[in-house]
């Protein structure tokens, strides 16, 4: 069973829900709007996300504008989900793992 989500988790959640549809953002600009110095906390927070995609964790990449990871891995099936989800809402990587669209990056106001 699962443990239910802790203050920071669901404000984690809260912001990446404000990510909409076709944008990304990064660990790092996460950790810094929420004041919390660490982009590994975010993917900690986003890893243990029980409502994904709704709450879309697939919407964070890494800082040098690359995939990173989903659900805790960086390869393999979630690897390739997280990469269907983004696609699905238009933001593109190459075979890299590049973001290919600089403007599909959100800014936050």
């Amino acid at each position: 069973m699962q443990r239910p989500p802790t203050k920071f988790e669901r404000r984690v959640y809260d912001m990446v829900s404000k990510v909409p549809a076709g944008k990304v953002v990064t660990y790092a600009v996460m950790a810094r709007a929420l004041d919390c110095g660490s982009a590994q906390a975010i993917g900690q927070a986003l890893k243990r996300n029980p409502n994904a995609p709704d709450v879309p964790c697939h919407r964070v990449i890494r800082s040098d504008l690359t995939i990173g990871g989903y659900s805790g891995e960086t390869a393999g099936l979630k690897l390739q989900k997280k990469l269907h989800l983004l696609k699905q809402e238009g933001v593109e990587f190459d075979c890299e793992g590049q973001l290919l669209t600089k403007d599909a990056v959100f800014e936050w106001v």
